[in-house]
């Protein structure tokens, strides 16, 4: 019966208590006296109210053990990821894995897989799919509905989901960057009641005042957080915090936990700050997380102070799960299912021919912490009638290579990624996620693709491009071995969907962050996640230029664009 003093996120009082648990529920809450200085806290536990747990490259449990030392208690968890690879087979999976461990994943129907009609995707979740998920008790929500022009535009398939969770009383996500006014009154009109997608306070706040839920999202390629916490003051009923897309390497360094004492710092109540943290998620997307009632499930944090929040221990139905910065949740192997088709590429299937010495080029200008892009028109560099990268001016070559079958690859070019040499490749590229590569030269490129073709899923880093002994035996015998890393290759497979591992989260954390300073000290990236935001440029449904496996897209029309542009 640990005693403390005890927050009441519903009348905002503090006092010296006591809790006792039974069956994993509070039974009682005995108030013993007035909040007692240098005694620890007791308050509700944190939740993520959007995150993709395929994007921490852990699955479930293991994306759990590391997620409960920060004090999270709960996640609402968009499975579209998987689904996009595996259809609803793949959202089971989540499902399965989630229910091993006490950790509460409250999942979601994914509304739009395939995101669009202009990619090639692993699998369709259709209306009925939807309907099936949607009737299921583990599915809580409506996941993000990115398709928001179908929205606008009343699309039968889109309209008819969004049906079927109002039928089923569950809430909608949303997924709208940069509508506002009327389009975004429409929107919301359809019954779409979040947004993590606003980018700058002007649209936030334009959403927070037509009744929409701000999501403010920190995660390691999109931050927000900056730009839209001044919300918090003026809507404390209506933000949320969410990490969206959170790598391994930075959720084992914090979570939500980070965002709370972020808020706290420029001066936010507490009480705000908590009900972004941990009450609001619960009552909109009704969890079943406990906020320290009697009768509730015993979900809990216990705090040394509420200055730096130190968690001395995470509480789930009862049990420890963490302790003093101690994961107590077990390292638990997981079933490696996959779908990965394509063979192996050649250097030639790389190269772009200039139509004229005189034309311009399309160039994607990735924005580092952001999704959206910016599209640049960009006199190209040609060697013997063939356009290539510019290390010189930081344009290089993008590749997207479809996984799910043997087709030749989309390629376009993109600044401000920084290399100097060498390539970078992944399979995790939102959302249909082919194989995405950027590079310096096209060998480099190939051999970067190739390693994550053998692994049939992975994030792979080659410096320079001569071909490597070891490539050559992985490719030859077109399998993975093990962990791969030499002074000129890394490779870090992603055996489950290739998306996630599920070897223990924290060596996972350390091999990505390994990766991650491999791309930017060895091969000279100057992004904050290099993989991160790769990931996210064969994502159509966030403008404006980006590249799919059928080619160079523009998000505002809607429609393919060519790469050159004559004069």
């Amino acid at each position: 019966m640990p005693t403390a003093n005890i927050l009441n996120l519903f009348d905002q009082t503090i006092f010296y208590g006591a809790l006792t648990v039974d069956n994993g529920r509070i039974a009682r809450i005995e108030r013993l006296g007035p909040e007692q200085t240098g005694e620890p806290y007791i308050l509700p536990g944190f939740v993520d109210a959007h995150v993709h747990v395929e994007s921490s490259l852990l699955t479930p449990p293991q994306f759990a053990r590391l997620a409960v030392v920060h004090g999270t208690v709960a996640t609402v968890s968009d499975p579209h990821e998987i689904g996009n690879v595996l259809g609803v087979a793949g959202v089971e999976y989540m499902l399965r894995e989630a229910m091993r461990v006490p950790f509460k994943f409250m999942f979601g129907a994914p509304s739009c897989v395939p995101a669009t009609t202009f990619e090639t995707a692993g699998a369709t979740i259709s209306v009925r799919d939807v309907r099936y998920l949607l009737g299921l008790k583990e599915i809580g929500y409506l996941a993000e509905m990115m398709n928001f022009p179908g929205v606008l535009h009343e699309d039968p398939d889109v309209m008819s989901k969004i049906a079927l969770a109002n039928a089923f009383n569950k809430p909608i996500d949303g997924h709208a960057p940069g509508l506002m006014g009327d389009e975004a009154q429409r929107y919301i009109n359809a019954g779409i009641s979040t947004d993590h997608e606003c980018f700058t306070y002007e649209e936030g706040l334009d959403k927070a005042q037509r009744g929409m839920c701000i999501l403010i999202r920190e995660g390691s390629a999109a931050r927000n957080f900056e730009a839209l916490i001044p919300l918090l003051a003026e809507f404390p009923e209506q933000i949320m915090f969410c990490s969206d897309d959170k790598h391994p390497d930075t959720l084992a360094e914090g979570h939500i936990n980070q965002l709370v004492l972020r808020a706290l710092a420029k001066g936010h109540s507490l009480w705000n700050v908590l009900r972004a943290a941990c009450l609001n998620p619960v009552l909109h997307y009704r969890l079943p997380v406990g906020l320290l009632r009697e009768g509730d499930p015993a979900d809990y944090l216990i705090v040394d102070n509420l200055q730096n929040f130190q968690i001395k221990q995470t509480v789930i139905n009862g049990e420890v799960v963490a302790q003093n910065g101690t994961s107590m949740l077990p390292d638990l192997r997981s079933e490696h299912v996959n779908q990965f088709n394509c063979e192996h590429k050649t250097v030639d299937e790389f190269t772009v021919h200039a139509d004229s010495e005189s034309a311009l080029i399309r160039v994607i200008e990735a924005l580092d912490g952001q999704l959206i892009t910016n599209e640049l028109h960009l006199e190209p560099r040609i060697e013997h009638t063939k356009i290539v990268a510019d290390r010189e001016r930081d344009i290089l070559k993008l590749v997207v290579v479809n996984r799910y079958t043997n087709v030749p690859p989309a390629i376009a070019f993109i600044k401000n990624v920084g290399l100097k040499h060498g390539a970078i490749a992944s399979s995790v590229g939102h959302d249909s996620h082919n194989i995405t590569a950027v590079g310096c030269d096209d060998e480099s490129i190939c051999r970067a693709i190739n390693l994550v073709i053998d692994a049939k899923g992975g994030l792979s880093a080659v410096s320079g491009s001569h071909l490597h002994e070891h490539d050559a035996e992985i490719m030859s015998r077109r399998e993975f071995l093990h962990i791969t890393t030499t002074p000129e290759t890394q490779l870090l497979p992603l055996p489950v969907a290739g998306l996630m591992t599920d070897v223990d989260g924290y060596n996972v954390a350390t091999q990505y962050a390994a990766l991650d300073q491999f791309a930017k000290q060895t091969l000279g990236s100057t992004l904050k996640a290099p993989f991160m935001t790769l990931s996210f440029m064969a994502l159509l449904v966030i403008p404006s230029l980006k590249l799919s496996d059928k080619g160079l897209f523009d998000g505002k029309t809607f429609s393919f664009t060519p790469l050159q542009i004559v004069k």
